[in-house]
């Protein structure tokens, strides 16, 4: 009968204002470091951290762009959340960035409990009519090759469902930088290239340029010796690089550059990287005039 039913009811998750629910979640290097950070800052007696992921929605995918923690207490019976430090971050957020939104939370560890529910029926609240994400960071892996980061949306648990009573649903993650995030990157992996590990100073925008333009020649000439070898039949292909390959063929259809046309792009590049340093120059001479007057007077 039904009333002796032992099955458990699984109401399913709750689709964001546009009737779908998020497709998979793109994570963004920033926020990956500002939670590193805050798991690194944390107090000798917490196991796990906390804290609030912006970002945005866009067609199903959620993309983290930022993060700012949340201070909060956990013990064997109750967890305890500063709601005041939560909204007072939040406020400075949106006012350093307009087009981030609240997307969910993140939390340091692997484990997922009652208090993991609870903390998710708040962001629920937060993200409404969205879905909140559960960004879990597992900082103790050290495989190779395993990222140790994983999405989760909430789905409730039974007839009358209560905020601890739910299950955290895995979606599709992803970690995604743009051209911007990947030159800070290289520049943070430059240092665990040398045996000091000390700073190195910034590139100038001529040296990043020729960097990039080293690189780029670097890739095609790899590209082309993999090619050939495949054509004569010295390494066996691979069909996953041949898919790269010719996706990277059909970006480039259409666009028929002779040697001309790139030569003027490459000058008019060249152009704007030259005002740009020269006004940096300026204003940078600018600055020290009018602080050497300052003292002066």
């Amino acid at each position: 009968m039904l009333g002796q039913t032992s099955a458990i009811f699984l109401n399913a998750p709750q689709s964001g204002s546009t009737g779908r629910t998020f497709t998979s979640v793109t994570v963004h290097p920033v926020a990956i470091f500002s939670i590193l950070d805050h798991f690194l800052r944390r107090n000798a007696a917490e196991d796990r951290v906390i804290g609030t992921i912006l970002g945005s929605r866009i067609d199903g995918v959620v993309h983290v762009k930022s993060a700012f923690a949340v201070l909060h207490k956990e013990s064997e019976d109750q967890v305890a959340v500063d709601l005041e430090y939560h909204r007072t971050m939040l406020d400075l957020q949106t006012k350093a960035n307009p087009s981030e939104v609240i997307v969910g939370w993140y939390s340091t560890g692997s484990d997922l409990n009652t208090f993991s529910a609870l903390i998710q029926h708040f962001y629920s609240g937060e993200t409404s009519p969205q879905q909140a994400i559960h960004l879990a960071i597992d900082t103790g892996v050290q495989k190779a090759g395993e990222v140790g980061v994983k999405a989760y949306i909430s789905s409730p648990v039974g007839v009358n469902p209560k905020p601890e009573n739910c299950v955290f649903v895995p979606i599709p993650c992803e970690l995604k930088f743009s051209q911007p995030e990947r030159s800070g990157l290289d520049l943070l992996l430059k240092t665990t290239q040398t045996a000091s590990q000390t700073v190195l100073p910034v590139s100038h925008d001529f040296e990043t340029m020729e960097a990039s333009l080293k690189s780029v020649i670097g890739m095609i000439d790899r590209v082309l010796v993999y090619v050939r070898q495949v054509i004569k039949g010295e390494v066996e292909g691979n069909e996953q690089i041949g898919k790269y390959l010719l996706d990277a063929l059909r970006e480039t259809e259409g666009v028929s550059l002779n040697k001309g046309q790139l030569d003027g792009h490459f000058h008019a590049h060249l152009q704007d990287t030259l005002m740009v340093s020269y006004l940096a120059n300026l204003i940078r001479s600018q600055v020290e005039v009018s602080t050497r007057l300052a003292l002066v007077t």
